[in-house]
């Protein structure tokens, strides 16, 4: 996340002029993207002044490098912000609903995987033969 240089804590709300200045971003950008991106919607005071929040910060930051960067179109960029978005919903619902069951499953989980563990007698079935699975695949890699 950015840096701002303006002696305000971290948290702070910054303004559109403040964004600008720390990103390179122009403003009429930036009010452009808010029309675009339905997720960027910083806070707005009497008289319409923005204000925006760190996390529209880091999301004007991520809109910047998929859209300036990576090449993505403006439809493309929200795709991938949607999704994201819709990932960290449906993680924070997994989290609630799985409790500390999460954390033995993933002990056998395969570097880089996480299991995701709910109710159920054909789970433990399931995850029996993907485990049977990986073994049978670790086994012809070393052959």
């Amino acid at each position: 996340m950015t840096a701002f240089d303006d002696g305000k804590d971290e948290g702070a709300l910054r303004t559109i002029g403040e964004v600008s200045e720390a990103l390179g971003i122009r403003p009429h950008v930036l009010r452009y993207w808010e029309q675009q991106f339905p997720l960027l919607k910083p806070m707005k005071r009497s008289g319409g002044r923005r204000y925006y929040r760190p996390a529209d910060v880091a999301m004007v930051e991520t809109i910047d490098r998929l859209v300036n960067r990576e090449g993505y179109t403006l439809k493309g960029a929200e795709a991938v912000l949607r999704a994201a978005s819709k990932s960290d919903l449906d993680r924070r619902k997994d989290d609630r609903r799985s409790g500390d069951r999460r954390a033995d499953a993933n002990q056998d989980a395969a570097p880089g995987v996480r299991l995701v563990v709910s109710e159920g007698p054909d789970m433990v079935e399931i995850i029996a033969g993907l485990k049977t699975v990986r073994a049978k695949l670790a086994a012809a890699l070393e052959v």
